[in-house]
């Protein structure tokens, strides 16, 4: 049985299919945002994430230094893709999508 932070994780990720199927005709144009940390391999492992997609991804550093942006923009074919690629990321430790 799922604990409710993976049944949570689950329903959110099923209301985003349903949004983005609702507000997308596919393929689409798709902007990901995302926060880390800026320590260790963070933005290689999204832009890796990415690699041979056609995507253009920008980078800032914060103020410190210590945080990292990335934005993302590539064309996704279907809203399975675009959750594919946030369970891919999700896995980089201290990333926030948003």
């Amino acid at each position: 049985m799922e604990n409710d932070k993976e049944k949570e994780t689950a329903e959110f990720y099923e209301r985003l299919k349903v949004e983005l199927d609702n507000s997308n005709t596919w393929p689409a144009e798709y902007l990901y945002k995302f926060i880390m940390p800026s320590v260790n391999d963070n933005v290689e492992r999204v832009e890796k994430a990415f690699d041979n997609l056609g995507a253009v991804i920008k980078t800032t550093k914060s103020k410190t230094g210590k945080f990292t942006s990335v934005s993302v923009d590539v064309t996704m074919h279907s809203a399975d893709e675009v959750i594919s690629k946030y369970k891919e990321v999700s896995t980089i430790e201290g990333i926030v999508s948003l």
